[in-house]
């Protein structure tokens, strides 16, 4: 292991990154769970989850912007991004909704788009003295040729980036 990488992944266990966790991984599916805690309470965490545009990393949209996302935090809105030329793509839809505590989303997330199968993202956000414990939950299902078990390592990857940027947006402030 190089000393560049192993001084990143020293860097990441020291800044309290999210935990990555692939939790189970078949075939026909999988399972993703990333965890962190941010110093802020529940109310702004939530302020900040529900707009996508303030914490999703560009390089994992469509315009490769993220100021082209919004969410409309109710039963049945969408997560939406617009794309230049007047395209769009609906990423989620909103299924469960409990302020500031839980929200479901249904759909498939970037190149799981294309795949015959169903996504559904649950974030959910426990107060812990003066911090929200932040747990993120992906179970995608379906049918692609040689089979979705070797996806799931990118799409934790993923994943663990967004809530870690998340984290960073809430503590910090919106990155760019």
């Amino acid at each position: 292991m190089s000393r560049t990488l192993l001084l990143a992944l020293a860097a990441c266990a020291l800044s309290g990154a999210a935990a990555a966790e692939v939790v189970d991984s078949q075939p026909d599916g999988f399972t993703i769970r990333e965890t962190t805690s941010i110093a802020a309470p529940p109310s702004k965490v939530w302020a900040t989850l529900i707009q996508p545009a303030a914490w999703w990393s560009p390089d994992h949209t469509y315009s490769h912007d993220a100021r082209n996302l919004t969410l409309d935090p109710r039963a049945g809105g969408a997560w939406i991004e617009t794309l230049p030329g007047g395209g769009g793509v609906r990423h989620m839809v909103v299924v469960y909704i409990d302020p500031p505590r839980a929200l479901r989303l249904e759909g498939a997330l970037g190149p799981l788009q294309a795949m015959g199968g169903s996504g559904h993202m649950t974030v959910t956000l426990k107060p812990k003295g003066e911090a929200t414990d932040v747990t993120l939950t992906y179970d995608f299902s379906g049918h692609t040729p040689g089979g979705l078990q070797p996806m799931a390592p990118a799409v934790d990857g993923v994943l663990n980036e967004q809530i870690t940027r998340l984290k960073t947006s809430v503590e910090k402030g919106p990155r760019p």
